[in-house]
């Protein structure tokens, strides 16, 4: 039996906007996954300690950022959905480095930082999530990783407000360790003084080599498995097992970068998963390499 929705009454009383029984498909990028018992839009960072310092200590927590890399299940998610939007995406230019929001795109950081001739943080107009997530998971991209830029994040836990620089959060790939029931505020990332025009040129060089080899306007969640050690690509390891094109339902992995994997209208959460799971049956079949997840599988199947 499905759990019941929570009951509003159990939250501390907060000035954003709590919303029971929400859907959350429409969020992804995927566009897949079931219902929210309370998705938290926190008014301001005093609204976010709030709700992390009273809420109940059993209630399940669930952080989404932009849900770029991420799958849904069909079943929804248990407890409360936070999300951060307005309020917690201001990106502020220093004279080397960007303090940004949580809930800024990785993206509008880039073009930030190189309209202010600001280079280094280039990596993140191929990164198509927020700089919240980014922290959570290490996000990297064309060789380099959160971990080479961060000076430090403020994270909000239901301790208060505390900074980490790079070496408390003990990054790994894919990876960052936060504080229990840690919610990434804002992070100050270097960067170097250069020339405007080269650095906004190597935006528009990424921006061409996305177009070129992803599938950057479908239904996707970007990179679905984790390169695995060893310097082998888990895109050639999939290519080599034969999964190119592969379909499940109306999931298919995509024909033009077989590390992603796409809703072509009509996919349920399921399909995607079973996909993802028949891709890594196949690989270690045919390899012997067990692929790891890199998109977060969250939520309750449904019966």
């Amino acid at each position: 039996m499905m759990p019941k929705p929570i009951s509003q009454a159990v939250l501390p009383p907060l000035r954003g906007r709590v919303e029971r029984d929400a859907p959350l498909g429409p969020a992804t990028w995927f566009r897949v996954g079931g219902r929210a018992d309370a998705l938290v839009r926190p008014a301001d960072p005093d609204d976010l300690l709030l709700l992390l310092r009273d809420m109940p200590a059993d209630m399940p927590l669930t952080v989404l950022g932009a849900a770029s890399n991420l799958i849904i299940r069909d079943g929804g998610i248990t407890g409360v959905v936070l999300r951060l939007t307005r309020g917690f995406g201001d990106v502020v230019v220093e004279a080397d480095g960007i303090i940004a929001g949580a809930a800024a795109l990785d993206v509008t950081v880039a073009e930030t930082a190189a309209a202010a001739g600001l280079g280094g943080l280039e990596f993140l107009v191929g990164i198509p999530g927020s700089i919240g997530g980014a922290v959570a998971m290490n996000a990297g991209a064309y060789g380099t990783e959160i971990k080479d830029v961060l000076d430090w994040a403020e994270i909000a836990t239901p301790e208060g407000l505390l900074r980490f620089d790079a070496a408390a959060l003990h990054f790994a790939y894919r990876h960052a360790q936060l504080p229990p029931r840690g919610v990434v505020l804002r992070a100050r990332l270097r960067a170097m003084p250069g020339d405007k025009t080269t650095i906004t040129a190597r935006l528009a060089e990424i921006r061409a080599a996305r177009e070129a080899t992803q599938p950057v306007r479908a239904r996707t969640g970007g990179s679905t498995f984790k390169n695995p050690p060893g310097g082998r690509k888990a895109w050639e390891l999939i290519d080599a097992a034969g999964c190119r094109g592969l379909t499940q339902g109306a999931a298919q992995v995509s024909e033009k970068h077989c590390n992603f994997l796409l809703n072509l209208g009509g996919a349920t959460a399921a399909d995607i998963e079973a996909l993802g799971e028949e891709v890594r049956a196949r690989v270690l079949a045919h390899s012997g390499i067990a692929l790891e997840w890199e998109i977060r599988r969250i939520g309750r199947a449904l019966p």
